[in-house]
């Protein structure tokens, strides 16, 4: 079990790889202190049941991942990851840069039909015939020395992906779907997936209250905590969490003195930078002009949705994603389904390999022009007659 812990040994591994039609990898990360996952190991290794794998540790004093990121450069290998999001997001942040061409043995192995989310450990099962020890998954990665358990562990996630991704490739081949697989992965190299901007961030509050003013107050209350977590590098629920964020818009303290009757707000922030960034962020919306109030999306509650029709597109997509062997999640969401039932066409399942699997027959019954009829334990379309 290697271990690479200068830039020289990761520069002569990814040399070695650069010849290999694809590697696989996997990262170990820590995100429960940080606003930014912590990379604690990478684990990569070379095809074949002979070739090597080794661990990366990113640890290591003096080691640059400069060499590994001139390997995700590289467009002649692919780069093979089980549930890529989490890993290019700790890349992306670290280097600027995502590794290309990708390949997801998680996405792929939902278009491949095994199902929603399906897991690392289920596909192993299931295609490399093999069980995983999993009692170091929830160890501390920052913690050296790494024991023989936590290396076996991390390494059992790159060397049966060899076996996983080889299979898939192949079936993806067969059916003709890799383009399929191209266009989910066009969100996970999105830079635009993984910025986070701190003037958005009010975008992810739930809340049930749509006057301006108040939305105003969450905006710029979500803003600071946002820009604050980040230059600090801590989670934004160490600032304050979400409902003592509501109780704040709802109060709009004037003053650190008025922060002491929030209820909901960590002692940390009734003082000093945290107390004052709150009152700025409170007087600052309330001099927004009404023009200027954020603007909560109402077309969902404007839309009539047909709740015959919604049912009927259910039926459909259950009959498509058993014919075609595809998670119905993968296709179409329940929301997608509202949306065009209730006349809305700018819905994901209406685009791309969705819609040839479902959206075309969607819009058919919309309009009319099928009808659905039960045939045994099937359901079948049926063409309209003129």
């Amino acid at each position: 079990m290697r271990t690479l812990t200068t830039t020289q040994d990761l520069a002569a591994f990814c040399d070695a790889a650069a010849s290999a039609p694809y590697v696989t990898l996997d990262t170990e990360f820590l995100r429960e202190r940080t606003y930014y996952a912590k990379l604690c190991l990478v684990q990569m290794a070379l095809p074949g049941d002979e070739g090597e794998a080794v661990l990366i540790d990113p640890l290591s004093e003096g080691l640059s991942l400069e060499p590994l990121f001139e390997l995700f450069r590289n467009r002649d290998v692919v780069k093979v990851f089980h549930a890529a999001r989490q890993d290019l997001e700790i890349f992306f942040t670290e280097g600027k840069v995502f590794p290309e061409p990708l390949f997801d043995t998680q996405v792929a192995a939902m278009v491949c039909g095994f199902g929603e989310q399906v897991g690392y450990e289920t596909l192993v099962r299931k295609i490399a015939k093999a069980n995983l020890d999993k009692t170091s998954r929830f160890t501390d990665w920052s913690r050296r020395p790494l024991t023989d358990a936590q290396k076996t562990y991390a390494l059992a996630d790159v060397t049966h992906l060899r076996m996983i991704y080889e299979h898939l490739a192949a079936e993806l081949e067969r059916t003709g779907r890799a383009k399929w697989l191209h266009e989910e992965l066009g969100v996970l190299t999105d830079p635009e997936t993984y910025i986070v901007r701190p003037s958005e961030a009010w975008q992810r509050i739930k809340t049930r209250t749509q006057s301006g003013r108040f939305l105003a107050v969450v905006r710029e209350l979500a803003r600071f905590r946002e820009a604050y977590a980040q230059s600090r590098n801590i989670p934004r629920n160490r600032v304050f969490k979400d409902d003592a964020l509501l109780e704040l818009a709802s109060s709009k303290p004037t003053s650190v003195a008025d922060l002491s009757r929030a209820r909901l707000l960590l002692r940390e922030a009734r003082r000093g930078e945290i107390a004052e960034g709150i009152v700025s962020a409170v007087t600052a919306a309330m001099e927004v002009p009404p023009e200027e109030y954020p603007q909560v999306d109402r077309s969902n509650q404007k839309m009539q949705v047909n709740p015959a029709l919604a049912d009927l597109l259910r039926v459909l997509l259950k009959a498509k994603s058993e014919q075609a062997g595809v998670a119905q999640k993968l296709i179409a969401t329940a929301a997608d389904l509202d949306a065009i039932a209730g006349g809305r066409r700018d819905v994901p399942a209406l685009r791309g390999w969705r819609k040839e699997v479902f959206g075309n027959d969607a819009l058919r019954l919309c309009g009319g022009e099928i009808a659905l009829a039960a045939r045994g334990n099937d359901v079948i379309v049926v063409t309209m007659a003129e």
